[in-house]
């Protein structure tokens, strides 16, 4: 595997080259930028399958490196590293990047070299990084990127019914009836609940769209019904939590 650090924290990136020597199995060649138009003639140069991008640099940030190439031409993966706000790195699960955080740690690390390995997501960078930047410029995210054994499925949230654990998967269920089975699990989701204040997770299998709800039934152990028929149970610690949000909609 080639690999492109950019980092303007020279010793930073020299950390990391290190934590990468040391980490990859499959390591060919590894080369360092301290700025993005460097970093992006060493992409050109060396074709490399990752590069390590850090977010905030001081001349040009990470995420204009979209300026520099077109579509079709993302043919490696794309990996942010920050030192930065709870914000930034929710925007990186939502538009399904992988991110490791400063300081970076060695089994962080070893995880998203073995996603890289794996992935199938190099055709749909530009369309993730121009909606990751929109999201970070406007402080507001309208989309929710789903990882699938393809791709990624871009999903507008206000179509997202509900989501439930299936194991190591996550189902997504949408407005139109469809369901999209993502590869991660649903803990990873979590902070759609942080992130939007119409998520809500009332069971430990479950997160769902507030703006759905149909009807709360106090039978059964308590549950709700969402509109699309689905029945979804609120845990014992979770009712009296559940009803003080609904009684203030």
């Amino acid at each position: 595997m080639k690999i492109v650090i950019i980092d303007d924290e020279v010793r930073a990136g020299n950390l990391l080259k290190i934590l990468i020597e040391e980490h990859c199995d499959s390591l060919d060649d590894i080369f360092y930028a301290d700025n993005l138009r460097e970093g992006v003639t060493l992409i050109k140069k060396h074709n490399p399958q990752l590069v390590l991008l850090d977010i905030e640099m001081p001349d040009e940030k990470g995420l204009e490196i979209v300026n520099y190439f077109e579509d079709g031409q993302f043919n490696f993966e794309l990996v942010f590293t920050t030192a930065y706000s709870e914000y930034a790195v929710k925007a990186f699960e939502i538009n399904a990047f992988d991110y490791l955080l400063k300081p970076i740690r060695p089994e962080k690390l070893k995880e998203v070299l073995s996603n890289v390995e794996s992935s199938n997501n190099k055709r749909q960078i530009h369309e993730r990084l121009t909606e990751l930047k929109a999201a970070l410029q406007s402080n507001k995210f309208n989309k929710i990127g789903l990882s699938v054994s393809d791709g990624i499925i871009f999903v507008a949230l206000n179509e997202v019914v509900h989501l439930a654990a299936s194991g190591m998967y996550t189902e997504v269920f949408l407005e139109n009836g469809k369901k999209v089975l993502v590869s991660k699990p649903l803990k990873t989701f979590e902070y759609l609940t942080e992130l939007n204040n119409t998520f809500y997770r009332p069971h430990r299998s479950f997160i769902c769209n507030l703006q759905f709800l149909k009807q709360y039934v106090r039978r059964d152990g308590n549950y709700i019904i969402m509109e699309n028929k689905c029945e979804i149970p609120i845990s014992k610690h979770k009712r009296e939590e559940f009803l003080q949000i609904i009684n203030s909609i």
